[in-house]
């Protein structure tokens, strides 16, 4: 049995190898080179459309609103990865690990793009009247029969995905931020996390949605707030930051402190994979939410889902990144020598590197990245839950729903108690597991997506030259 963990770790080390690196992004530039640089093209459009929905009246069928539908989808990937990940990455990959996260985000707005397009297009009603749609939906609807296969293996992963990264890793992320920080013991933050949890998804979309929607704009808001401050204070050192950034991710990186170093190779393998794990651009999960919103129109739906992947690596990772490289923390070398170093060279990572900098930065600041992750794990929690109904619904049917969140709440008390390091990995192998469905269907489905986009801009110049 002690051979588990290490297999395990090794097992999660290929699948996120070179052939996956290579298959996201891969599948991201055929995707963004086939819409001719659509979704980096129409950010700002997409900003007005997403805004203009805010409140509108109904614009087709569906549960929740488009905005809904992309509150819930950040709230699923706004999180860990924006705190804890982009810190991580530095530490493993040098500060130009930065760049290839961002390159990643780039063309993975086409991917998050093609994803909700099709999730919309294929979607359907199950027996209770919801719109449920996805990977799984348009595998089975777009490619047929003999797909079939494919989605049942997509909706698989994803559950197991939910049930590990989704769950208890989320739950072990608040408990320990909470106990650092608060001296709140974990048994007590599981016990509050599960009661909290069933009282929203009990509720199912609607109620997801709507916490969604309070909580990430405004967490997010106070969370690009406190980091600006800090950026304003050390405005200096922005420029050799961004030098950092864009010479580590060419030459790799070599520093002091605690740090071993990072080639190239490091810094694209931990840019993209951490850009992954932050933004879900090619996992798929995402169009699961965007399924069900009020639309008639799969174009505009996409192109208001992939803001999720701008918003949440351009800006959110972007923010942290530029507070670990700018601040300058005290550092005690072995000789006993006091000296200051940038935080991102101290030899802390992860959540705790993060706090460094925010806390170095301005005083008080570790308290936004404790609450910020605190309310970001919050609702990844509460997202993932209905990601994993509509895998377990698509799977056995409405029928395994209520007993799913009953599960889904009482294991929130052994993640947050429990040593995780085993099931950060599992998760994490689940995550790459499910990319590889829902990325051969994205590729094999690109020429409906395409012909969609080019019909939607077509009538769209006749309106503009109407009007």
């Amino acid at each position: 049995m002690d051979t588990l963990p290490s297999e395990i770790y090794k097992l999660e080390a290929f699948v996120w190898g070179p052939a996956m690196l290579f298959l996201l992004l891969g599948a991201g530039v055929y995707l963004t080179l086939g819409l001719k640089f659509m979704p980096i093209r129409r950010i700002g459009p997409a900003f007005k459309l997403t805004f203009s929905s805010i409140g509108a009246k109904k614009q087709g069928e569906g549960d929740i609103s488009p905005f809904q539908a992309l509150s819930t989808a950040l709230s699923a990937t706004v999180g860990t990865g924006n705190i804890a990940g982009v810190a991580t990455a530095i530490t493993l990959g040098g500060p130009g690990a930065i760049f290839w996260m961002w390159i990643t985000a780039l063309v993975g707005m086409a991917t998050k793009y093609a994803e909700a397009v099709l999730a919309v297009k294929y979607r359907e009603k199950d027996e209770r009247g919801h719109y449920v749609g996805g990977p799984m939906y348009y595998i089975k609807h777009g490619l047929g029969k003999r797909w079939m296969w494919l989605a049942a293996a997509f909706a698989f992963f994803t559950l197991c995905s939910g049930l590990t990264s989704g769950n208890m890793v989320q739950a072990n992320s608040i408990a320990n931020v909470l106990e650092s920080n608060l001296h709140i013991e974990p048994w007590k933050t599981g016990i509050g996390l599960a009661l909290l949890t069933f009282a929203v998804i009990i509720g199912g979309i609607k109620s997801i949605a709507r916490v969604a929607e309070f909580l990430i704009p405004f967490m997010a808001v106070a969370y690009v707030l406190g980091g600006l401050v800090i950026l304003v204070l050390n405005f200096s050192s922005i420029p050799a930051a961004l030098s950092l950034i864009f010479d580590g991710a060419f030459s790799g990186t070599a520093a002091t402190g605690g740090f071993a170093g990072a080639a190239v190779k490091f810094a694209i393998q931990f840019g993209v994979s951490r850009g992954v794990f932050s933004n879900e651009a090619g996992l798929g999960s995402a169009a699961i939410a965007h399924a069900a919103a009020q639309t008639d129109d799969p174009v505009k739906q996409g192109t208001v889902a992939m803001l999720g992947t701008f918003i949440d690596t351009i800006v959110l990772c972007s923010i942290t990144a530029l507070v670990i490289l700018t601040v300058y923390v005290p550092y005690t070398a072995a000789g006993g020598d006091s000296t200051m170093i940038g935080a991102w060279a101290s030899g802390e990572s992860g959540a705790s590197l993060s706090s460094m900098a925010f806390g170095g930065g301005v005083a008080g600041g570790q308290w936004v990245v404790t609450f910020g992750l605190a309310i970001f794990a919050f609702t990844t929690i509460v997202s993932w839950s209905y990601y994993a109904e509509r895998a377990a619904e698509y799977l056995f049917g409405v029928k395994v729903i209520f007993p799913l969140r009953i599960l889904w709440v009482l294991i929130l008390p052994v993640g947050a108690m429990a040593e995780l390091k085993m099931v950060w990995s599992l998760g994490s192998i689940m995550n790459a597991l499910m990319a590889i469905p829902n990325l051969i269907a994205l590729v094999l489905l690109s020429g409906t997506v395409f012909a969609m986009t080019r019909s939607a801009a077509k009538e769209r110049e006749t309106r503009e030259q109407e009007s």
